[in-house]
């Protein structure tokens, strides 16, 4: 499958570029992943889940931890991750694709790199987007839709990331002055890696009880 080659090269860029990869270590494009930071000599992570069917470990992790609960997964995976690619894939990645944009839309992580490896797979998806969600029924902000990217070419994709990566790690490195994290009382990390945000406003009142 040549998505399981894409896989496999854009892993061995993400190695070169000095990233850990880490996948859900299954098979077919989490397994391509897997093999193509493990053969490049790179630290190759899996997040394997137990499943009454379809996933099997894939041989080729350094790195395995296995998981009982896909929200304990996914934490993990936005805990630990500085990009995200999206391959084609089912409900599963749809959910960890949708999960991201929630979390940077709502200002939760920071605007980690996010790409859509695939235009034959995603491009519907992102018109539906536009087309339906932002311009038909006003429910997310134009600038929601530049969160991501979505290409076919691997190199495109490595250096999004990596130049991506540089300015979030020189943005971490700035004085409060010059709007570095520190500037702003919410910026924390909580436990699980999000940030801590500003608490609920209490704008409303509990109702009074009815007159006797």
């Amino acid at each position: 499958n040549r998505y399981y080659k894409l896989a496999e090269q854009l892993a061995r860029r993400m190695v070169e570029e000095k990233f850990a990869v880490i996948t859900g270590g299954g098979p077919g494009i989490m397994e391509a992943a897997n093999k193509g930071a493990f053969e490049a000599g790179g630290r190759s992570v899996g997040l394997n889940i137990f499943l009454p069917q379809e996933q099997r470990s894939n041989p080729y992790q350094n790195v395995s931890l296995d998981f009982h609960y896909f929200f304990a997964r996914k934490v993990m995976f936005v805990k630990y991750s500085c990009a995200f690619v999206c391959f084609p894939g089912g409900f599963g990645t749809m959910d960890e694709f949708f999960e991201s944009m929630t979390l940077i839309q709502t200002d939760k992580v920071e605007p980690f790199p996010t790409v859509l490896i695939g235009t034959d797979y995603w491009q519907e998806l992102v018109d539906w987007l536009r087309d339906t969600m932002l311009e038909r029924f006003e429910h997310i902000d134009p600038q929601d839709l530049t969160q991501f990217i979505l290409t076919d070419d691997i190199e495109v994709a490595a250096r999004h990331i990596a130049e991506a990566h540089e300015r979030m790690c020189k943005e971490r490195e700035a004085p409060a002055e010059a709007g570095g994290p520190q500037a702003s009382p919410w910026g924390g990390l909580t436990a699980e890696g999000t940030r801590t945000g500003r608490p609920p406003r209490q704008n409303h009142r509990m109702p009074e009880a009815p007159a006797k």
